[in-house]
């Protein structure tokens, strides 16, 4: 009889403010919402999504933080042996991505050089705060971004599928069937998408700005106790 075949597993550090829809997100996901397993020591829960590519499956143990960031910071064993994260943030909410330079930097600083996602979340809401001219810190620090809905399930595998070429290498790499998704509880417009990669394209095609015309508030926080700037927002 043959063995079963071991698929690759990575594991892939999910961060951001509280109350962005991390845990929504994750959860869209059929088989990680049944598979899940909570870490008691870290409290933490890990979700195993798998997904089918056009060389075999693979599977992502998403760790998500379960809330525990409005305690303060989360401890290093959140980080330790991450091969991959997707640091987040509410398009609805600016102070959510003013303290994104604070969860790269938590990220990097524990599993160093690995691939990262940057992605704004709840873009199925009307009242966006954050606009595509404002999102510049994945140009800055060489990162993928794209604009998700975790609601709508838009995008979902978006940052996935980068993420499966950075770590395997291999440029050519698809995902060859759609993951097994709840069904999505709202809709994104289609023109509202194409307007809003109009917007994304046009802003891709601008200079960075310089650092001294960037909004003080990240100096503030840095400052500080940087939790202290995190408002407290919307549960998950």
């Amino acid at each position: 009889m043959a063995e079963p075949q071991t698929i690759p597993t990575f594991k892939l550090v999910l961060v951001g403010d509280r109350g962005i829809g991390k845990t929504t997100f994750v959860k869209r996901h059929l088989t990680g919402e049944f598979e899940k397993e909570y870490i008691a020591t870290l409290g933490v829960e890990v979700y195993p999504l798998d997904f089918t590519t056009n060389f075999g499956k693979i599977r992502f143990d998403v760790w998500d933080t379960a809330g525990q960031e409005k305690f303060g910071g989360l401890h290093d064993g959140y980080y330790i042996n991450g091969q991959c994260g997707i640091v987040m943030f509410d398009v609805t909410s600016r102070i959510t991505y003013k303290n994104v330079p604070n969860w790269y930097r938590d990220l990097i600083r524990v599993c160093n050089n690995v691939p990262v996602v940057l992605c704004g979340n709840k873009v199925d809401m009307k009242e966006r705060k954050v606009r595509a001219k404002n999102i510049t810190f994945h140009r800055k620090k060489n990162l993928q971004y794209y604009d998700i809905s975790a609601k709508s399930n838009y995008n979902f595998e978006k940052p996935f599928s980068w993420l499966t070429r950075k770590l395997l290498n291999c440029p050519t790499l698809e995902f060859v069937a759609a993951p097994a998704l709840f069904p999505p509880t709202t809709f994104v417009d289609e023109e509202e998408i194409k307007a809003r990669q109009a917007e994304m394209d046009e802003a891709m095609a601008q200079p960075l700005p310089s650092d001294e015309n960037d909004d003080d508030l990240e100096t503030v926080c840095k400052a500080a106790n940087w939790w202290s700037c995190v408002v407290e927002p919307r549960v998950d």
